[in-house]
């Protein structure tokens, strides 16, 4: 009854098209940030930043650039990893060789050349697609763990290939505390998203979604299909690409190549199936699925073994973790293909036609 648009009339194009164009939804998103900024790091222990919240806003950060590939251009990749890996190692070799680098710029490089990675890798789209285009983003992932593993000089010749950072400052405010990290982490989330709300609203974003549609077709009516690909793939990998710089210098610290291996690929692909594909706010309740679960399981499956007077361990819980994941998928896949995003949205129209079924 509270949350419908009578009344809340439009006299203006640029009225009618803003993002939130119902009263309620905008007053929801404003308390929302207002929640993340101010209540959070009042009332949220460090632990719960270390563990949930900062891997939750740098993987939201990723799966964001996932789902602007895969779900709105619908170019499936299994190379996301190996594009945090070129972000997060790129910009550490600017951050440690040009002496006095803002860390922050030094992160947007690190963004730019994944980006130019993932144009490179994103050329066989022109030729293929479906199965054979995930085999060809795949190369991507093992050519990064050969490339990080032997050629030294992308690890600051370390033999182990493990690199290091410290002294994070951000306009002369040190990057050291979980709420700093946080609140640092969550800040690019926000213009990075907003960002991507209105790139897939503008006519590069149109040009996408028909492409993943038909892009034949597509092709007939004047669209571009090696611009819009390739445009994809860039900026997809550019987010990417800033999210495992983030991983690499405010969550780990410290990371080798391993840190992004081809299982965080598979990860994000899936935390872009089970939160929805072709959805912005899918991509937040894919990464809050992704990242909770396994911590919920941590916790909940012991009290539930010894509920029953049986001992679950660790190595169980584990398998537990990839069988309900594989669930999930398959479940989504089946019943609701859009996501949890989609249920959100059905969720959304009902309430505003409540309490009149029509």
């Amino acid at each position: 009854m509270f949350y419908r648009e009578n009344g809340q009339f439009k006299t203006s194009y640029r009225a009618d098209q803003q993002i939130f164009p119902i009263t309620q939804d905008r007053v929801a998103m404003l308390l929302l940030l207002a929640a993340a900024y101010v209540v959070v790091p009042m009332v949220t222990s460090e632990y719960m930043f270390r563990a949930i919240l900062i891997p939750f806003v740098i993987m939201s950060l990723a799966a964001l650039g996932v789902n602007l590939l895969v779900g709105y251009c619908g170019q499936i990749s299994l190379g996301s990893g190996a594009f945090m890996a070129v972000g997060a190692y790129a910009a550490f070799n600017f951050f440690v060789r040009v002496e006095g680098l803002p860390v922050l710029v030094a992160i947007l490089l690190g963004g730019i050349c994944s980006s130019v990675f993932g144009i490179v890798f994103g050329l066989p789209s022109l030729r293929v697609k479906g199965l054979y285009l995930a085999v060809a983003t795949l190369a991507a992932q093992f050519f990064s763990d050969w490339m990080f593993l032997r050629i030294k000089w992308f690890t600051n010749d370390s033999p182990s290939g493990s690199v290091s950072v410290s002294g994070l400052q951000v306009f002369g405010l040190p990057i050291a505390s979980p709420i700093s990290k946080y609140l640092f982490c969550l800040t690019i989330l926000v213009v990075i998203a907003l960002a991507a709300k209105n790139l897939v609203r503008s006519a590069i974003g149109r040009e996408w979604m028909a492409i993943r549609d038909m892009d034949v077709a597509a092709a007939v009516i004047g669209i571009r299909p090696m611009y819009a690909k390739l445009t994809a793939f860039a900026v997809s990998s550019f987010i990417v690409g800033v999210a495992g710089a983030l991983w690499g210098f405010v969550h780990l610290s410290a990371w080798e190549p391993a840190a992004f291996s081809v299982d965080l690929s598979f990860k994000l692909l899936f935390m872009v199936i089970i939160g929805g594909m072709g959805s912005i706010m899918g991509s937040f309740f894919g990464a809050a699925f992704i990242v909770v679960l396994p911590i919920f399981l941590n916790q909940f499956l012991p009290l539930l073994g010894s509920a029953f007077g049986v001992e679950i361990s660790t190595s169980g819980i584990s398998h537990a973790e990839l069988i309900i994941f594989g669930a999930m998928i398959v479940w989504f896949l089946i019943v609701e293909p859009h996501g949890l995003a989609k249920l959100w949205s059905v969720g959304k129209q009902k309430m505003r036609l409540w309490p009149f079924p029509h």
